[in-house]
């Protein structure tokens, strides 16, 4: 079916903008939230950026489309009609919604940290706190998604076994790092590699529903 390959493609190239984008963040010098980099580095960081925030972010706004093509071609596909799993598949795709509308506002205020740092530094303090714990928090939303599209499809045999225990793994792990969110506050992020290991996990967990969606 053509909604189920879109789907599927737009899962795949989720993942495939998403690692581009981060590659164009990181190379321009973006400070990244849990990097542990002092409050005067990270203005610094910020206040040098310019046009090498702006070029990545042009990327962004694709990614959320094909993120919710992906999810919704999802839901399209695991719907039954059965309050057993459709209860699930929503939850996975609510999940989805609430991650783009929070990563927004995580985009929005890295501009706004950006332009504070250049015109007035003390509002930097802030605006940076605001990023990293809300960067945090928006893994819980991811780890809902996984969670419900995971016991959505497990349940009607959708995934195999190894896809399903990927994302509960992956859904754990981006819950711990994300209730640790508020001790981020300054950038610091002792539990950063949890909440890595979390996102490679849901990215591959994508690619791989991606496949399948592409395979019906």
């Amino acid at each position: 079916m053509i909604i189920t390959s879109l789907a599927g493609a737009g899962g795949i190239g989720f993942v495939a903008l998403g690692v581009l984008t981060n590659i164009g963040y990181l190379r321009g010098g973006l400070p990244a939230p849990g990097s542990g980099k002092p409050l005067k580095e990270a203005t610094d960081a910020l206040a040098a950026m310019g046009d090498r925030l702006k070029r990545p972010s042009v990327l962004v706004p694709a990614t959320w489309l094909f993120l919710t093509f992906f999810a919704a071609g999802l839901l399209s596909a695991l719907w039954r009609g059965e309050a057993r799993t459709d209860g699930w598949a929503l939850a996975g795709f609510a999940g989805v919604l609430m991650q783009n509308a929070t990563f927004m506002v995580v985009e929005a205020l890295r501009f706004g940290a950006a332009s504070a740092a250049v015109h007035h530094r003390g509002s930097v303090p802030g605006l940076w706190a605001v990023t990293n714990v809300l960067f945090g928090f928006n893994q819980a939303f991811l780890a809902i998604a996984l969670l419900g599209f995971t016991v959505a499809g497990s349940s009607l045999d959708f995934i195999p076994t190894w896809h399903a225990w990927l994302g509960y793994a992956s859904a754990a792990l981006l819950f711990v790092s994300s209730a640790a969110a508020p001790y981020n506050v300054d950038g610091t992020n002792r539990i950063a590699i949890t909440g890595l290991i979390g996102w490679l996990g849901w990215a591959t967990w994508i690619v791989a529903y991606g496949v399948a969606l592409l395979n019906l």
